[in-house]
C-alpha cells in the first residue's frame, strides 16, 4: 500500500499458546514512539462511522484490540507530497496491527463485520478538556472525497 506521508504501519504479532494469547501494542524502543500522552479506548458499535477529525499538535498511535474495523486517513497538508490521498486500512483481531497517524491527518474509523470494535489510541499529548486539539468534520462531509458505504468487489 502507497501510504500517506507519515504514516506508518506496524504488524503485530500475537504470542499464541495454550492459555491464550499476548500481544504487544506500543513500546517505547519501536521506531515510530515519539512519547506518551495517555492511553485510552474508543468504541464504535456495528457500522457506526466515527469521522472526520485530526489534531494540530498529537500524532495517534491506533490498535484496534476488540472486532475489526476500516480506518480510513485523507491527508489534507497542501504541502505534503501525498495531499488528498485517502488510505483504507483494515485491522482488528484478523489483522493486529499499530497504525502511527502523523497531525493534520483526517481519520475516522467504521466497525465491520457485525460487532462493536474496541480501539486503544495512545496520543504524543494529553487531552487538553479547556481547548482540545481536535478538528472535526461530519462523515459525509463533500470535503473529503469519501463514501463510507461498503465497497463490493
Amino acid at each position: 500500500m502507497d501510504l500517506i506521508e507519515g504514516v506508518v504501519i506496524r504488524e503485530l504479532k500475537p504470542i499464541l499458546d495454550e492459555r491464550g494469547y499476548l500481544q504487544e501494542c506500543f513500546r517505547s524502543d519501536w521506531p515510530m514512539f515519539e512519547k506518551f500522552g495517555q492511553a485510552y479506548i474508543t468504541v464504535a458499535f456495528p457500522n457506526v462511522v466515527k469521522a472526520w477529525h485530526y489534531h494540530k499538535i498529537q500524532t495517534d498511535n491506533m490498535v484496534c484490540i476488540k472486532g475489526d474495523a476500516k480506518l480510513v486517513l485523507c491527508d489534507d497538508r497542501k504541502n505534503s507530497p501525498t495531499y488528498k490521498k485517502i488510505n483504507e486500512i483494515f485491522f482488528g483481531e484478523k489483522s493486529p496491527c499499530l497504525v502511527s497517524i502523523p497531525n493534520n491527518v483526517w481519520h475516522g474509523f467504521k466497525a465491520i463485520g457485525n460487532k462493536m470494535m474496541i480501539v486503544l489510541n495512545c496520543p504524543t499529548e494529553l487531552y487538553n478538556y479547556d481547548e482540545p486539539d481536535e478538528y472535526r468534520l461530519p462523515y459525509d462531509t463533500e470535503e473529503i472525497d469519501y463514501n463510507w458505504e461498503i465497497k463490493m468487489g
